[in-house]
């Protein structure tokens, strides 16, 4: 349980948050400007870090008044090899964040209709990403801001009108209250870009939701798939989006639980930046990422690494790929195994072979999946055979419906392990473990807590949880749906037929006791007459 300490600084933080995005989204779609934000927070990030770390440097060496900051450009630039091969990039004194801002109010100060904060930092971008060539980290530096046009009409009709917007930007992420890893109970800036990051995916309905997983069921999934390890090797997400999966691992094991790094492949080029900007603001150096772009079906980029310990992923629902058209894909083995193809116009299962394939002997794969593919026949049924057959499903958990952006359908977790201790398949029915907020559902702790003892508890739980023998489903078609499997609980009101007969026959005795009154009066009126 987070303190109240870091309650407060995240309460604080967000409200901030909020504000900028509100007075800085007006002219542009909060969608389309996200990048604008997100790149501006990278930019102010990495400033700030690179500074702390020179000056930290030069303090440890008994220079207490010592500045990056404050250096001359040609006196800082021969360190500049020294800390790319660090940090992974260089920034040039007048070029830092903090530098730049001012740089734009002294000039705005001067004449507003001049001010060319465009240009500079543009140039400012250039000279960060050109810094890691011929570096470890080019590619991981390359294109980090080419979503962020300075340029672009979207920021003003007019060159003042553009700058003007750029500096109220500046000034809206330099205002915000970020501290320090070391001041602070939460990592500002990754929980800053997190929070921008479902802002906008929540009001961007289906195409937030195609890039951006929310915290809890990443959080959930990474559980299952870390599966009680104190440490791991390699973590992996074949279709990673934003990181947010990814960056649970570090969350949930500390950095250097991670031992040989986070891998993960993109195939959208501006998602694929914003997941190594969100792997920066997390504290994660670019020696311990390797985040690729490109189709993970037809263009894998990490046969040199695999196989994976940890594979957890939410990959994009009922997508189209080459499938049969390709005679490449017909003979891959990450697929020819199955003995079909998934189909053309639905995708998830290549994606649940692909990550089988590159699963370690004894590594957890957790996936979320699309539940049509879990009783459909045709070439998802022969599929699924072979994940059965071969003894590889651990566990099907149904999760909540309305818990994704842009969805209301309830989806799945399907479990894959290649060591499994029992050949019985876990089914659970999570269905109802939910808390309510706004327009969708979420996961609480507890309701993660709750789903985790039943999934390792790995026994039969009433109405909950269901172990069920290959044979049986075998003898079900293969269908991996939890409801074909979970007795749902009956929730109607039970009738006591015994004391219901006993409270009717009261009745029936009460009603006959006031019919013998009322007759005895009747009768005493009548006599009283005559």
């Amino acid at each position: 349980m987070a303190s109240t300490s870091a309650e407060t600084q995240r309460a604080e933080l967000h409200k901030s948050i909020w504000k900028i995005a509100n007075d800085l989204r007006g002219a542009v779609d909060g969608w389309d400007f996200k990048a604008y934000v997100l790149c501006m927070l990278f930019y102010r990030y990495i400033s700030e870090d690179i500074t702390r770390y020179i000056d930290d440097g030069e303090h440890d060496a008994g220079d207490e008044d010592f500045s990056y900051a404050a250096m001359r450009d040609e006196d800082a630039a021969g360190a500049a090899d020294e800390i790319v091969r660090e940090k992974g990039y260089f920034i040039l004194p007048s070029q830092l964040f903090g530098n730049v801002r001012a740089l734009g109010h002294r000039e705005a100060e001067k004449n507003a209709d001049q001010l060319d904060l465009n240009i500079v930092l543009g140039d400012t971008f250039d000279a960060i990403e050109s810094s890691a060539v011929g570096t470890d980290s080019e590619e991981d530096m390359k294109g980090l801001f080419a979503d962020f046009d300075p340029n672009s009409k979207k920021l003003g009709n007019s060159v003042a009108e553009c700058n003007r917007r750029l500096l109220d930007l500046m000034d809206g992420i330099g205002d915000m209250e970020l501290g320090s890893l070391e001041d602070t109970d939460i990592d500002a800036f990754g929980d800053a870009y997190e929070f921008l990051m479902t802002m906008y995916a929540s009001s961007a309905g289906k195409s937030g939701g195609e890039f951006f997983t929310p915290q809890e069921v990443s959080r959930l999934l990474m559980l299952i798939a870390i599966d009680d390890r104190k440490s791991v090797n390699k973590v992996y997400d074949p279709t990673c989006g934003s990181g947010g999966i990814l960056l649970q691992a570090a969350k949930i094991l500390g950095d250097d639980g991670v031992h040989k790094g986070y891998f993960g492949q993109e195939k959208n080029l501006t998602t694929y930046n914003l997941c190594r900007i969100n792997m920066f603001l997390h504290g994660i150096n670019f020696s311990k990422f390797d985040i690729e772009l490109g189709d993970t079906l037809t263009d894998p980029k990490h046969w040199d690494e695999e196989p994976f310990d940890v594979i957890a992923a939410n990959p994009p629902m009922s997508v189209r790929w080459e499938g049969s058209d390709s005679a490449t894909l017909v003979d891959d083995p990450r697929f020819s195994v199955a003995g079909a193809l998934a189909p053309k116009t639905k995708a998830d299962l290549a994606f649940t072979l692909h990550s089988l394939a590159w699963l370690a002997p004894d590594g957890v794969c957790a996936m979320v999946e699309f539940p049509g593919i879990m009783y459909r026949g045709g070439a998802e049924r022969t599929i699924r055979k072979y994940l059965i057959d071969n003894d590889y499903v651990d566990a099907v958990i149904q999760l909540p419906p309305n818990l994704f952006f842009g969805t209301g359908i309830a989806t799945d977790i399907l479990v894959m392990r290649k060591d499994k201790k029992l050949t019985d398949v876990l089914f659970v029915d999570a269905s109802k473990e939910y808390v309510k907020e706004g327009a969708n559902n979420r996961l609480s702790e507890e309701n993660i807590q709750y789903i985790l003892k039943l999934y390792r508890g790995h026994t039969n739980v009433d109405h909950k949880a269901q172990l069920v023998s290959t044979d049986n489903i075998a003898a079900n078609e293969y269908n991996l749906s939890p409801s074909s499997y979970i007795e749902p609980e009956d929730t109607r009101e039970k009738i006591d037929i015994k004391a219901l007969n006993a409270e009717l026959a009261d009745i029936v005795r009460r009603e006959a006791e006031q019919r013998a009154v009322v007759e005895k009066i009747v009768a005493d009126l009548e006599s009283g007459c005559e």
